[in-house]
């Protein structure tokens, strides 16, 4: 499958701004079953000063500061991917070992699963409380399977979680997530790791966008997707397995990765720090098309 990706974030200052410093994560990586074949970033007014490297996980940054006047930031970035069809995963490739085994078998082979092991101390934004904790255990129950138990997870989730845009903000805590039960994508996927590191186990964060399909005989409307969110555990012998418990479904060729970190704050699409005295307002339109 191959896709054009447009993501335009708009700033709109009320009080001119005579200096701004920003990082941001909006070049999609390559991965074994993606290709971000090209990619141009347009940035008004041009910046000053611009760089580019990846993070510590591995996550294409651009760093960009704009040290003139202005009333305005506006940063496009158009992306064209191809996205291999992912077979449907097969239970008999991730084993049956319970999840206990394969939490001793991590702890044990250090070495081995150095960077796997980064992602099971919880963040500020995946702490679990006792009622997180308790809710994992009705999945994560004596002897079951890792990928049984988290596709029961992220089922769960789904249907006893209402989607609700505006609920929440990134300041909003995941206790509270759980005890309203509703939230977005990046609060289910935090939701769904936090219940996995409680039970001393991997999991990660996964920021990109999904394609949506309209409905029939309606033609798709321009900047109608989004950023989107959902997360990864890792079982051994077979990697890294993606959930998506906003859809209730493994992402397969409609899911786009951005990139990957501990939680949403690893992989912040756009943020900054602007001397200025007032506030901004912004807006952002994402459109995912198929070219092909």
């Amino acid at each position: 499958m191959h896709y054009k990706v447009l993501h335009t974030t708009r700033y709109t200052y009320h009080e001119p701004v005579s200096l701004c410093h920003n990082i941001a994560r909006l070049i999609p990586r390559s991965t074994s079953g993606q290709a971000c074949r090209s990619v141009q970033m347009t940035i008004d007014p041009l910046p000053d000063v611009l760089n580019e490297y990846e993070d510590f996980f591995g996550n294409k940054v651009t760093y960009f500061a704009i040290q003139q006047e202005h009333r305005s930031l506006t940063v496009t970035v158009s992306s064209e991917i191809t996205r291999t069809r992912a077979a449907a995963p097969q239970i008999d490739l991730f084993g049956h070992l319970p999840w206990e085994e394969i939490r001793q078998e991590l702890m044990a082979s250090r070495h081995e699963y150095a960077d796997v092991l980064q992602y099971i101390p919880e963040t500020p934004l995946t702490a679990a409380d006792e009622d997180i904790r308790d809710f994992a255990l009705q999945s994560f129950t004596p002897g079951r399977p890792l990928y049984a138990a988290a596709r029961d997870l992220m089922e769960r989730i789904f249907s006893g979680f209402r989607f609700q845009s505006g609920f929440t903000t990134l300041s909003t805590p995941l206790s509270v997530v759980m005890k309203e039960r509703k939230g977005v994508c990046q609060d289910f996927a935090h939701l769904g790791i936090a219940c996995i590191r409680s039970m001393g186990l991997p999991a990660r964060y996964i920021s990109g966008y999904i394609e949506t399909i309209p409905l029939e005989g309606t033609e798709k409307l321009t900047g109608a997707d989004a950023s989107h969110a959902w997360f990864s555990v890792f079982i051994p012998g077979a990697g890294w397995i993606d959930l998506d418990p906003t859809n209730n479904q493994l992402p397969s060729d409609q899911h786009l990765i951005v990139g990957w970190g501990r939680d949403y704050s690893d992989i912040t699409p756009l943020k900054g720090v602007i001397v200025s005295s007032g506030p901004h307002e912004l807006s952002v339109s994402v459109d995912v098309r198929r070219i092909m």
